[in-house]
């Protein structure tokens, strides 16, 4: 809710214009709709634009395609290539479409006369419609863009398209960009995106993302004071607000810069914590004691915030219905007003009601005409604009300028707001709403229109019965009592629990064996960040006797029972959820987003299969015949050995861990010796959840004698293993054999990594093709069983995609991952780094290989190969860490059978925007998990069961409906219920 001050406004109901205003808003809204009647022209008066709008307002799934087809548009070298992707997004919908257009997108076959034509029509098309929006891709048209605008009566903002960068190199062009601007226009007022000022600007690294942005910003602003011009500074998505606000605040608050009043910044009314927002700035105005310009907008990304928040189980930042937006609009624009001695309010709107109510304040509140602007943008609405300026209101239009080809995102944008169902424009011009429910008050609609319920996907009947898992959310570190509190976490362990000595334990009993592991920081190897108790075969021997002895209880608690405990456990992982975190980032040398995603996955784990098991085990399958029962149970199959891998040192151990646990199998833990601490740190958990003892021991060891002891004993009935292909066919292998004492053949769940592809299309977006790569490559230094290690490109793009890979990876930030800012971190130790070196020995040079400035850990610099050969072991050899082989293939078809052509088959990951090309990948790109237009690592539990096939693993889909039935085994009880003739009566 938005309270104002007690100075702000007349007291009146949250979101309502004081008392006596409404008369004079629609007094005033019928005078600006009565000057644009002949306003239809809004939608353009080309007939082809006419059509455009005509068909998107009445068909949304023509909308949606062909949105998406202006979106590939300038991707698409060829008529040939156009009109394949006209008739793979349209022809499905081809009969909602004008007849006319429908016979022509049928005839426009790929190489046809008619589809060079529809080709050809379809460029110039959209390009006219993206002149509309888009003042000029040169100075020159942008000038005349803004004669055109002056001869109206109007002023502008340019607006620099292509504003998404992947490098410092990118962010370098951006800011030089504005500098030749500002220079060519003397006192021109620019928008501008501090994102675009810093690769990795990322909240979760503020002090990084202000001197990147810091450095860029100055030199603009400076630039600026020279030539007279305005700056301001645009909001974005929520997750970057504060980061923006934090950035604008500092910089235009030091001495050089404090004294500016040519700077402004955008407010979202749409974002449920702006009031607070702007109350924070005004404050900081009045501090800084000179005024500056503050653009209020409804906010453009609704639909991207609230399908986001979804996503990540976060509470939606944005106001859920418009008429709650359009109050809040109204209530901020009062506040401007009235603190127009410290701000100049730009409002931006398009809605005759949100314009009219800000006029009618400006009278209430005894503001000039030229004491405040009104905002609107390039190309939309020019009746309006120049309604306003008829009435003597400062009108300035926020125009767009650069390319067209970057500039696809922003029209698309547009024309989404044209023809959303919401827009004004579309209620007023298109539908010819009445003036009445057009001026209405929003806080009238809010009570006619009934609550819109929160948009959530239902995939099962258990959804519908409120059953459904839902995942852990992640933490929001776009807010700083999350950093703190991380923050605050590193420097807690750092000062008190490091080097500190950690039992093996044989069910609660404590272990000491007199000889350790020692498990040293991989960023800092001189750090010892604890010792754990060295267990060897005879510790394995009396953990799995303990283990078989609890075997039987265990295996008949109540289902119900295992499961409380399994679901105590991830609350005690949640209660010690920035703990763990920490832990993660010091032992392993996980990035702060990573590590907290860990702990997220690890209480996934638990709370899913502790729903799973009760759904496996509660209820057991009947099947019932006059005289005879059939019952079907699943049951545990004894002692589980869980051999857990150091990359994922909490996650695959908890979920390995409760799988065995939730289903009735005791359990002996078997940690990587590269991260005992974390695996302590997790049976302490267990403990504190009230596991009974003796059913699960913990051993830290070497694989070589406590690993192999487990998976040959005979005690042992199913082993779960994460690890490399050579330690796990061995497992494999030596599981097959029939020991003595043995009684049940054990059952082998091994997941054991990859040579993970992502193909690149001729026709991919690169912005997020770019991003995607260095995220699966290099993020966590490539340590991920899911890594990309191959890039396999079409020929088409490889030149324009590999300049901008290479950029975007020399920009990323290698070094501890204690720092956030760091983006690359250490890898395992010291034989990992030497693995490494042995594996690329011989690959030639690479085309980059990133420059390191520290030699204090197990560091490996990121490394690109192009043009490797397929059959090389480059290109064909698991290599865990920040080491990518790119691969050319002369078209897609050879692109699919290269990224097929691998002994692994766990992950794989296509960028295209092609609608064949994508199901053609999902039938023939062979791997456990695909991933289409986004990076290929990060798969949630539930949503993305996660396993490979091949050599990457036997098939088991960790987090997925069926992972549980691999620790069970099924057994049948028929009992005839006939006797002398006669059944019971209920079995009849």
């Amino acid at each position: 809710m938005l309270t104002p001050r007690a100075d702000a406004c007349p007291p009146a109901p949250v979101g309502a214009a004081p008392a006596g205003s409404e008369a004079r808003i629609g007094q005033i809204g019928g005078e600006i709709l009565a000057r644009t009647e002949d306003a239809s022209a809004v939608f353009g008066s080309h007939w082809w634009e006419q059509q455009v709008f005509s068909w998107t307002l009445a068909h949304p799934q023509v909308r949606a395609r062909l949105f998406r087809f202006v979106d590939v548009l300038p991707a698409l070298a060829s008529s040939h290539d156009v009109a394949g992707h006209l008739r793979s997004y349209l022809l499905e919908d081809a009969h909602e479409l004008p007849r006319a257009l429908e016979l022509a997108l049928r005839l426009s076959s790929p190489g046809s006369p008619v589809g060079d034509i529809a080709a050809f029509a379809a460029r110039h098309n959209v390009r006219q419609i993206a002149r509309r929006f888009i003042a000029g891709e040169t100075v020159a048209e942008a000038t005349d863009a803004i004669d055109g605008l002056r001869e109206r009566g109007a002023e502008a903002v340019l607006d620099v398209l292509g504003e998404v960068v992947t490098s410092d190199a990118e962010a370098d062009r951006y800011t030089r960009t504005y500098l030749d601007l500002i220079a060519a226009l003397p006192g021109v007022h620019v928008a501008l995106k501090l994102s675009s000022l810093d690769p990795a600007f990322d909240a979760v690294a503020p002090e990084a993302a202000r001197a990147a942005v810091g450095a860029r910003l100055r030199a603009i602003l400076r630039h600026a004071a020279d030539s007279g011009a305005h700056v301001t500074i645009d909001m974005e998505q929520h997750d970057k607000k504060c980061l923006t606000l934090e950035i604008f605040r500092a910089i235009l608050g030091e001495d050089e810069f404090r004294g500016r009043a040519d700077v402004g910044i955008v407010l979202q009314a749409y974002l449920r914590d702006t009031a607070e927002d702007l109350e924070e700035l005004l404050d900081w105005v009045q501090w800084r004691g000179t005024r500056i310009l503050i653009r209020l907008v409804k906010g453009a990304y609704w639909d991207l915030e609230t399908t986001l928040a979804i996503q990540r189980g976060w509470p939606a930042p944005v106001f859920g219905q418009k008429w709650e937006s359009d109050a809040a609009f109204e209530q901020l624009v009062r506040r401007l007003l009235v603190k127009r001695e410290l701000v100049r309010p730009a409002i931006a709107s398009h809605n005759v009601r949100s314009l009219a109510a800000t006029l009618a304040a400006a009278e209430l509140y005894g503001v000039a005409p030229s004491g405040f602007e009104i905002q609107m943008l390039y190309g939309m609405a020019d009746p309006l604009q120049d309604a306003l300026v008829d009435r003597g209101n400062a009108v300035r239009v926020y125009t767009p300028y650069g390319p067209l080809v970057p500039g696809m995102a922003y029209l698309i944008r547009r024309l989404l707001e044209n023809t959303s169902n919401e827009s004004f424009l579309r209620h007023s011009f298109a539908d010819h709403s009445p003036t009445a429910e057009l001026l209405a008050s929003p806080m009238a609609a809010g009570r006619t229109n009934p609550a819109v319920p929160t948009p959530r996907s239902v995939d099962s009947e258990d959804d519908m019965a409120g059953l459904s898992f839902q995942n852990e959310p992640n933490s929001d570190f776009s807010r700083i009592e999350t950093r703190a509190a991380l923050a605050g976490a590193l420097d807690c362990l750092c000062g008190e629990h490091l080097g500190k000595d950690h039992p093996a334990r044989i069910g609660h009993r404590e272990v000491w064996t007199g000889d350790w592991i020692e498990s040293f920081d991989p960023s800092q190897k001189s750090r010892l960040i604890g010792r754990a108790a060295r267990s060897g075969v005879v510790e394995a021997n009396e953990a799995v006797a303990a283990a078989h002895d609890a075997s039987r209880g265990w295996r008949d608690t109540p289902v119900d029972e295992r499961a409380a405990i399994v679901r105590r456990t991830a609350g005690e992982l949640r209660r010690r959820r920035f703990e763990l975190a920490a832990w993660l980032v010091l032992e392993v040398g996980k990035g702060w987003r990573e590590a907290d995603a860990e702990v997220s996955e690890a209480i996934d784990f638990c709370e899913l299969y502790a729903l799973s098991a009760e759904r496996l085990q509660g209820t057991a399958r009947v099947r019932l015949l006059p005289g005879e029962a059939n019952v079907l149970l699943q049951e545990p199959r004894g002692v589980a050995a869980i051999i857990a891998p150091w990359n994922f040192p909490l996650a695959i151990l908890a979920g390995m861990t409760t799988a065995a646990l939730a289903t009735g199998n005791t359990v002996v833990l078997k940690p990587a010796e590269q991260s005992p601490i974390i695996a302590a740190k997790f049976f302490e958990a267990l403990i504190a959840a009230g596991l009974p003892d003796g059913v699960a021991s913990l051993l830290p060891g070497m694989g070589e004698d406590v690993g192999a002891r487990l998976v040959e004993h005979p005690y042992v009935a199913l082993i779960a293993f994460t690890g490399s292909r050579e330690v796990g066919l061995g497992m494999l292998e030596t599981a097959a054999h029939v020991g003595p004492g043995q009684t049940t053949i054990k059952r082998v769940l091994a997941e054991m990594g990859g040579k993970n592809a992502i193909v690149v299309d001729a026709d991919a977006d690169l912005d997020e093709a770019v991003r995607g790569i260095v995220d699966s490559a290099f993020g966590y230094a490539g340590q991920k069983c899911s890594a990309c290690s191959r890039l396999i490109v079409v020929e088409a793009v490889h030149d324009r995609l590999l300049e901008r890979l290479v950029d975007a990876t020399r920009s990323l930030r290698v070094g501890p991952p204690s720092d956030p800012a760091n983006q690359v971190g250490p890898v395992s130790g010291a034989g990992a780094v030497e693995r490494i070196a042995l594996a690329v020995r011989d690959a030639g040079e690479p085309l980059f290989r990133a420059e390191l400035a520290r030699d204090d850990g197990h560091y490996v610099a990121p490394m690109i190969f192009d043009r490797v050969d397929p059959q090389s072991p480059l290109a064909r050899e698991e290599i865990f860490g920040p080491i990518l082989a790119v691969l050319v293939a002369a078209d897609f078809d050879e692109a699919l059978t290269l990224a097929n052509d691998s002994d692994y088959a766990l992950t794989g990951g296509l960028y295209s925007r092609d609608p064949e090309h994508i199901e053609r990948a999902r039938r023939e790109f062979r791997v456990g998990n695909l991933y289409v237009n986004r990076g290929i690592t990060g798969a949630l539990v539930d949503r993305q069961p996660f396993g490979g096939s091949r050599l990457s693993g036997v098939g088991a889909k960790a987090g997925g409906p069926d992972y549980l039935h691999q620790f069970c085994e099924a057994r049948t009880i028929t009992e005839n219920t006939l006797r002398h003739g006669f059944a019971p009566e209920e079995l009849r």
